[in-house]
């Protein structure tokens, strides 16, 4: 590794889909994230869980319905409603595409109308050895912002999205799936560093070699 790039910055990530012109409707009517979410035509078999998530974080529980609900009236599947937990609020929808999104907020009261602004889209691997991810990516420069348990976020704050690790079974369980899955992870994630495969079989590339720069 040319250890004078470190990895620091999650530009966008690019999801494979199947029906390019269905995926870009859905994602402008659900969430209208721009210049973070590229997609691109692909037809790489997959299979049940695809091994990691998208997470949308909002300012209260108002923000999380309005979300949700334009995702399942864009043709998103509910895997868990948008209710209250002990950490917060938020709810869990599949897209068309096959892409897990996750929508929350740690505030439980609302404190003004609901809007449709995101504060933060952070990308989760479900890690089949969470230490060895953990060491993999320190390596390449992230520095860790918190770790507990098979749970570590990684310190991104200058960064269009963020990132994280979560056991894969826990993040499965998490988001109400099964945690079995084969072919493609179907997502390719634009770094302004050089391209890698992590252990977990996620292809980084680098920004200005990916189709969206």
């Amino acid at each position: 590794m040319n250890t004078d790039q470190k990895l620091t910055t999650i530009r966008s990530v690019t999801l494979g889909v199947s029906d390019l012109d269905a995926a870009a409707h859905f994602y402008d009517d659900a969430f209208g994230l721009g210049e973070r979410l590229q997609l691109e035509p692909s037809d790489a078999p997959t299979g049940g869980f695809r091994g990691f998530t998208m997470s949308l974080v909002v300012a209260q529980p108002a923000d999380v319905v309005r979300l949700f609900d334009a995702a399942v009236a864009a043709g998103a599947t509910v895997l868990k409603p948008a209710e209250k937990s002990l950490w917060g609020f938020g709810g869990v929808v599949r897209a068309p595409d096959g892409t897990i999104w996750q929508m929350a907020s740690e505030a439980k009261k609302d404190t003004g109308p609901a809007t449709h602004r995101i504060e933060h889209v952070v990308l989760l691997i479900g890690a089949d050895d969470v230490s060895a991810s953990k060491r993999f990516y320190s390596d390449r420069g992230l520095e860790v912002a918190k770790s507990i348990g098979g749970y570590v976020d990684f310190a991104m704050a200058a960064s269009p999205i963020g990132f994280g690790l979560y056991k894969r079974r826990a993040l499965a369980k998490t988001v109400g799936v099964a945690d079995d899955g084969s072919g493609s992870h179907r997502i390719r994630i634009n770094v302004d560093a050089e391209a890698f495969v992590d252990p977990d079989g996620f292809a980084w590339a680098q920004a200005s070699d990916a189709s969206d720069a």
